[in-house]
């Protein structure tokens, strides 16, 4: 069973976000990391986390 979103915590939305970049997936960690720096009380380690984690390009290169 999934656990309820409200008793997840920075941390776990910050694993989460590992997990998607390491799986090659750059917009839902940056998602993730997003929402791991809503949830943390400090604006320092909120500003070090979106920059771990930046908005990837929306921009797609077709190749031929």
């Amino acid at each position: 069973m999934t656990p309820d979103p409200a008793d997840l915590t920075a941390s776990d939305y910050l694993d989460g976000a590992r997990e998607m970049a390491a799986a090659n997936r750059p917009f839902l960690a940056h998602l993730l990391a997003e929402e791991a720096a809503q949830r943390t009380a400090d604006p320092a380690t909120a500003a070090g986390i979106r920059a771990s984690f930046p908005a990837p390009t929306t921009t797609r290169e077709e190749t031929d």
